[in-house]
Formats: C-alpha cells, structure tokens, sequence
C-alpha cells in the first residue's frame, strides 16, 4: 500500500468546498442572467462584477468569507458567461442598466457594489449616474481612467484568439494574462471559462464585447475627473503590484479623485488579486464593507 500522500489539486469546486452558495438564474427585463450567491438574503447585499470576457467564477475563493457576514452575489454580466448575449456592441451604460435591472430583480434599490477591471468601470459609472443604488463602492484593478493602445490592443488579441478558438493553450494564455504568478490557472479554471467561449456564436459576442479597446468607442466611456470628483459612495480603491492593465500610480489617480476613498496596494498579484491573494483581499473588502476601513 503506497503511503504517498493526495494532490492538493486546485479547482472551483475545492474553492467552494464547504461553501453554503446556490447558482441560479433570474430574469432581468427578458435577459436570462445566471448569478452565484452565497449568504443570507437577510443581510446587507453586496455585488459583485467580474471583468471583460470573465464570468462569476472569478470570485470563486470570496463566497465563503463574504456570505458569512453578507448576500454576497456575482454575476456573469451581460453578454458574458451564461448570461444572455444581445447582439450589440456592449457598452458601459448597456452594462450598468442591465446591472440596475439585477438589483429591481433582486428586490432592492441599492447595494455595495464591487466591480474588478471592467465591472469596476460599470460600477463607477453607477456610483456617478446613479449614485442612490450605491451604498459603498470598491474599485479593483479597475478600468474607466486609463486608455494604453499596448494594452488594449494585447487584450483584444488574446480575447479574440481564445473566442474564435477555444483551445486549452488559447484559453490558458487569456488566463495567464490576469495573474502574476501563472501557476495559479488551473486546469478546472481552464475548462470552466473553456466552455464558455465554445458557445455557439461566442466568437462574435466577443467582438462585440471588445468594441471597448476600440479607442473611437472607448474615449466617450471612459469616467473624467470630473465625474470622480463627484462620487459620493464611500470607495475603496485596490491595485496591484503587477497590473497589467495601469499603473500603481494611475490607480491612485483614482483614489485620489475620488472624495471619501482609501487606497491599498496589494503586492506579488496580477489583475484578480480577489483570486491571486484571497486571504488578504477578503479581510480588506469584509473590513471595508461593515465600515471598518
């Protein structure tokens, strides 16, 4: 009998193990929209968004610290994951408006809203146009300020690849570009958004999803001094050491437009430091959320 112990083998499901959250989805103005929850409905609603070309999976390691105190819900966003997929270019307010449309849905006006890379550029312009639906706004590697062609057009490419063919190595590179340290796509990671992006069709859902590296399009999106300034919601801003998307500096641009803010660095993470470093990331967002930061 060979006495070698198991691989700890990493996978959603390992992230969820012991984890009370259901998955379902709800009907958002003729949108069928999936979403995973975890806590009770009772308590303080926090929503969470992932970002461009993600899926509610990305805060598969946060469900577990977050229920316990909150209804903590993500969703996969319009046109994204197992969400419907309207055919039209998504824009900032299409996101947003269908975000709002979750929030009736859920039976509330207004909630916490936790937004990384492009859902934190939806959740900006919520706290700006739509500032009674926003209780406290965290902003995480978050898009909206910052406009590099590099970046944009290395986006577009990797996303385009992985879309128009969703082999493991595709998907595996588009993972890849999210963190700093690599080893952490896993296999289960890799067939979870592999599935997704083999949907009929899904190829030009994603052209579609990307008009946002097109700078014509991206420029009247994107979120101006002004409207920062304006942010009334208390915000907490987190950025990474190694980003690929902006600078630690741009990130603090952020917070520092931004009346009521705090501003946190998190160190050896890419861009989904709520995955990369769970353990740190879930004190600070908890910490922040019950108004304790």
């Amino acid at each position: 009998m060979s006495d070698e112990k198991p691989m700890n083998f990493a996978s959603v499901w390992a992230d969820l193990r012991g984890v009370e959250f259901a998955q379902r989805f709800i009907d958002v103005d003729g949108i069928r929209t999936r979403l995973i929850e975890s806590g009770d409905r009772s308590k303080p609603l926090v929503l969470a968004l992932h970002g461009v070309g993600g899926h509610a999976e990305a805060y598969s390691r946060n469900f577990g610290a977050h229920g316990a105190e909150f209804w903590f819900v993500a969703i996969d966003m319009l046109g994204h994951g197992w969400t419907d997929k309207p055919a039209i270019d998504y824009q900032v307010k299409d996101y947003a408006e269908h975000v709002l449309g979750v929030l009736k849905a859920l039976g509330h006006e207004k909630a916490s809203i936790s937004g990384e890379s492009l859902g934190g550029w939806v959740a900006t312009y919520l706290a700006v146009h739509h500032p009674k639906s926003v209780e406290r706004l965290v902003l995480n590697t978050s898009g909206g300020w910052t406009a590099h062609p590099e970046v944009m057009t290395r986006l577009k490419k990797l996303s385009g690849e992985a879309a128009s063919d969703p082999s493991w190595e595709r998907i595996r590179a588009r993972l890849e570009f999210l963190m700093f340290d690599k080893s952490k796509v896993s296999d289960d990671l890799i067939e979870t958004r592999r599935a997704i992006y083999a949907q009929p069709g899904f190829a030009d859902t994603m052209n579609r999803i990307m008009c946002l590296q097109d700078m014509e399009i991206r420029r009247p999106n994107m979120i101006t001094e002004e409207q920062y300034r304006s942010i009334s919601a208390p915000t907490l801003v987190i950025w990474t050491s190694h980003d690929p998307t902006a600078t630690p500096d741009e990130g603090k641009q952020i917070a520092d437009m931004i009346p009521d803010s705090r501003y946190v660095v998190m160190n050896e993470c890419g861009h989904w430091p709520q995955f990369e470093d769970h353990a740190q990331f879930n004190q600070l967002h908890t910490q922040f959320l019950r108004g304790e930061l």
